[in-house]
Formats: C-alpha cells, structure tokens, sequence
C-alpha cells in the first residue's frame, strides 16, 4: 500500500499480492495528523497490507525540507499504529506525472482535484515496486 501525504489531502493505493497492478483507492480529507494515522491504519487493516510506503517530498536539489520532516513524522506514527513495515520513497515527479496523466485522461475540474493525490500514490507505489524488482534483480 502506498501514501501520498498532503497537507489537506492524502492519496492511497494498493498493488495485488503479485505486485503486478497498482490502482487508487482514495483520497483522504484529513488534516489532523493522529486522525488520518488511523484512517490509513484502517485501511491497511481492511487491505491486509504488508507494508506501506509513504512518499518522501524530497526537494530538486535532493535536500530534505519541512515536508519531508512532517513525512518522516508521519510514517514512525503510521509505523507504530499499524504494526507493520513502513518504508519511504522520494516522490519528486510524482504530481507533476499524475497531471500528466490526469491531462491524457482528460480528467477536469473537480474531479482531478479529488483523485489527483490517489494517482500520485499509485505512481508512488509503481515507482517503489519497479525499484524493488530492479534491485532483486527480476
């Protein structure tokens, strides 16, 4: 399972056990952090998630600034709720490649807006998965 960590919004997805399809599952509306913990603990449970991966807003210039401090925050927290592994992934891209495919999709209006973030963890758990595989030599 993967998270795209906002501010006001946080997108989730999920890949099948053979780590061949990633697909959105929804878009969060929480800004209180120990809520949206449990909310994403939650939705692990109900997935049966083996781990989570929660993208990592890594500056251009591969410095860490306030948002990834708040990402590392939220991960150890997510972490200890959840009981399970936690990993992390630079995400730099990651939104500017979900608008880009919400552009080829047509997708507009408030409808980007509420699925923007759910595709961006879709690409976060993509980016992970061909980065494991990559390394396991597969």
């Amino acid at each position: 399972m993967s998270v795209d960590l906002g501010r006001a919004r946080t997108g989730i997805a999920v890949c099948d056990p053979g780590e061949m399809l990633a697909s959105p599952v929804t878009v969060i509306n929480e800004k209180y952090v120990p809520n949206l913990v449990r909310k994403v603990s939650s939705i692990a449970a109900e997935r049966r998630a083996e781990l989570i991966v929660v993208g990592l807003p890594v500056n251009m210039d591969g410095s860490e600034g306030e948002s990834a401090l708040n990402a590392r925050r939220f991960a150890e927290s997510l972490r200890e709720a959840c009981g399970i592994p936690v990993d992390m992934l630079d995400e730099r891209c990651t939104t500017m490649e979900a608008h880009v495919f919400l552009n080829a999709t047509n997708t507009r209006g408030k409808k980007r807006k509420a699925v923007v973030d759910a595709v961006s963890a879709v690409i976060i758990l993509e980016n992970y998965i061909a980065r494991r595989k990559t390394s396991a030599g597969v």
